[in-house]
């Protein structure tokens, strides 16, 4: 695993160098067809991710926002989400990040979250402590922990965008976000960072994708916190209706699974 952990650093690294060419730089901005847009920065990066693990692991499988599903039938699959937070990358915000995971048998054994504008990188490893990359650390790994806060009353919360929860799941995040002691919006995989670090307490979320929450369930997990969709469940499958919450003890946790599945 310290091999593909070093590699993963590698990829990180590569990703950063790509993304910071086209930072606040003019570019076309396209919409897909679910109507999220995508750059050339974004196709890019996760190209030079995908032939840079083919290289090294051609007989691993790949699974990417951008370019789909690369089967091999390999217990070993690494998913990627280029530029997770398009949206702050477009609008020359620098809270967007890249996230690199590796499963094994679809389970996450490591994940990163990596600000390539900000200088900073989350690596959860299961079983293993979060440890946090900075800049200004000198690039010495600082491990990180959760702010094991219990109460929501206390708690401080974060989502990527009101927009993300439709007409049925609003009601419920709106309860929690009514007992929360802060309420803020944006951050993207940002937030999953910096409540591994213990600056955020909660995180509630929906209509994410498994390339978006791979990596953040070994960070979270690492530091320490809990991760799991609206209904407790933290496997993450096809049949995965794309809400999360994670929050920073177990406490906390069954609160606002409580409050998500009562009106």
């Amino acid at each position: 695993m310290s091999e593909y952990l070093k590699f993963a650093h590698e990829l990180a690294d590569a990703s950063g160098k790509v993304i910071r060419k086209y930072f606040r730089s003019k570019m076309t901005v396209e919409d897909k067809a679910d109507d999220s847009p995508v750059t050339v920065a974004d196709r890019l990066t996760e190209t030079v991710l995908r032939e840079l693990i083919t290289a090294k692991y051609p007989e691993h499988d790949i699974l990417g926002e951008e370019h789909g599903f690369q089967p091999t039938g390999s217990r070993w699959k690494w998913v990627l989400d280029p530029i997770d937070g398009t949206r702050s990358f477009i609008a020359g915000m620098p809270i967007f990040g890249t996230l690199i995971s590796l499963l094994e048998n679809d389970v996450p054994q490591f994940g990163i979250i990596d600000m390539p504008i900000l200088n900073e990188r989350w690596v959860g490893q299961k079983q293993k402590d979060c440890l946090y990359y900075s800049s200004q650390s000198g690039e010495k790994p600082i491990s990180c922990t959760v702010s094991k806060q219990k109460k929501i009353e206390k708690a401080i919360l974060y989502s990527a965008d009101p927009a993300m929860f439709n007409n049925e799941q609003k009601p419920f995040f709106d309860k929690i976000a009514a007992q929360a002691k802060l309420v803020r919006f944006g951050g993207d995989c940002y937030s999953y960072g910096l409540l591994a670090s213990g600056f955020i307490d909660l995180v509630v979320e929906a209509d994410l994708k498994n390339y978006d929450v791979m990596a953040l369930i070994p960070v979270v997990e690492a530091a320490g916190g809990v991760i799991s969709d609206w209904n407790g469940n933290n496997s993450f499958d096809e049949k995965w209706d794309g809400c999360l919450v994670a929050a920073a003890s177990p406490e906390l946790h069954k609160q606002a699974l409580r409050l998500l599945q009562t009106i």
